[in-house]
């Protein structure tokens, strides 16, 4: 793998952290400013909103800049987002931050898939992609923690200054060793909003918001989950946390070794292992080892669909493929959100603190359901015309052999006169 990929890697180790790791700053952040946490709860809300509108928004923007710059350009925004954050006077500022950092997410990891597929031989494009999101994989099981550790006794402020940090780090990393990548020549915004009216790009990006859905209707609920069902105290969440991290960095590598050689059967068993264990989450969350080795498999399963999922949206939407990739960043977010606001309705029904899993469970087997109908409109498509544009249907290759043999008694193979006939038929040399 290109060494470039580590610097795509850095960006997006420092993107991770910082979505995630206001989740642990909330309490402080909120007695900071003297606001509620359900006020503060607006920092996450926002980010979240931000991702799912700059996604298109900067990658529109970014359409006649060539890629390699629009990265940088995206990482000294992710910086100035950052650095107004940590030195908010007022809530509203550090809010409007948050808003800022986040517009460089949705196109940082558009942008930065095609880039990473670009870098390697079209059999390891998922592993490139895989590879770069490690970088945000990374983030929950290393930069959250020590972001919270390191907010909870220095001050919030203190975190966003480092990540702000780790932004410049994946800025000069992307200087350095990301090579000069043109902007592709007679892409048009036309040509990229083009590939929205292909079936399998819609799809695949309902199976984003589906599949990645089902991990966080249980995962934002996981605290009271755990408290309140396992047993567990407060001070465990965290490593719980790190337990969810470690499966998504394994899930994240296996998702990107293996869709280079089968993507859609990857994404078969990853949704449907999903659907499974988030099932079985609902028996499994009443005892500790149960739901810490549930909460691993959850984690590992639910990111082994990114790699695939994000190479799917590339190859479908070939020749203008920066701004689905980068929709389908938003794809991710819109998910979260969605599942978030379900898993809470269920609980304010009654239902339980598990009753998020059912949710997620169901989200996921709705995400398989999609990815089979894209599988067999493939299959369908690949019948009639064949995956190279020529006509290959079961019927066709019967009837080829009785074909050539007819059209090599006519003509021959090389195109002359060669059937018995004609042979028998044909003048004797004059000089004999």
């Amino acid at each position: 793998m290109p060494l470039a990929l580590l610097a795509l890697a850095i960006g997006a180790f420092g993107i991770g952290t910082t979505e995630f790791v206001i989740m642990g700053l909330l309490p402080e952040v909120a007695a900071g400013y003297g606001v509620s946490i359900p006020t503060a709860g607006f920092l996450v809300t926002g980010y979240a909103l931000g991702v799912v509108l700059g996604a298109p928004l900067m990658t529109v923007l970014g359409t006649r800049v060539p890629r390699k710059r629009m990265l940088m350009l995206l990482m000294g925004l992710f910086i100035a987002g950052n650095v107004l954050s940590a030195l908010a006077p007022a809530f509203g500022v550090m809010l409007a931050g948050r808003v800022l950092a986040s517009l460089a997410h949705g196109a940082f990891f558009g942008i930065g898939s095609v880039v990473a597929a670009g870098l390697v031989a079209p059999e390891k494009k998922a592993g490139a992609i895989a590879m770069m999101f490690t970088g945000l994989t990374v983030a929950n099981v290393v930069g959250v923690p020590l972001g919270t550790l390191v907010g909870q006794n220095l001050g919030w402020r203190v975190t966003f200054l480092i990540v702000a940090a780790l932004g410049v780090l994946g800025l000069l990393g992307i200087a350095k060793l990301v090579p000069e990548l043109p902007r592709p020549e007679g892409v048009r915004i036309r040509h990229e909003l083009a590939a929205f009216r292909n079936v399998q790009v819609l799809l695949a990006m309902a199976m984003t918001v589906l599949g990645f859905g089902g991990v966080f209707a249980a995962i934002t609920y996981i605290t009271p989950m755990m408290t309140n069902v396992a047993g567990f105290a407060d001070t465990s969440v965290t490593w719980l946390l790190v337990l969810f991290g470690l499966g998504m960095v394994a899930g994240n590598l296996i998702g990107g070794r293996f869709a280079d050689r089968a993507l859609m059967p990857m994404l078969y068993v990853s949704l449907g292992g999903l659907a499974v264990v988030l099932a079985v989450f609902t028996l499994t969350a009443h005892t500790k080892t149960g739901a810490a080795a549930t909460i691993v498999l959850i984690g590992a399963l639910g990111f082994a669909t990114v790699p695939p999922l994000q190479k799917r949206v590339l190859d479908q939407a070939a020749g203008a493929p920066t701004l689905a990739s980068a929709v389908n960043i938003g794809a991710f977010n819109l998910g979260n959100a969605l599942a978030a606001w379900l898993g809470g309705l269920v609980i304010a029904a009654g239902l339980g603190w598990t009753a998020p899993n059912w949710v997620g469970a169901a989200l996921a087997a709705s995400a398989l359901v999609l990815a089979l109908v894209s599988g067999a409109l493939e299959r369908r498509t690949a019948s009639r015309t064949g995956t190279d544009g020529r006509a290959v249907t079961a019927a066709a290759r019967a009837s080829a052999p009785v074909l050539e043999r007819r059209t090599a008694s006519r003509t021959g193979t090389d195109g002359r006169a060669v059937t018995a006939a004609a042979r028998a038929s044909a003048p004797v040399p004059a000089h004999r």
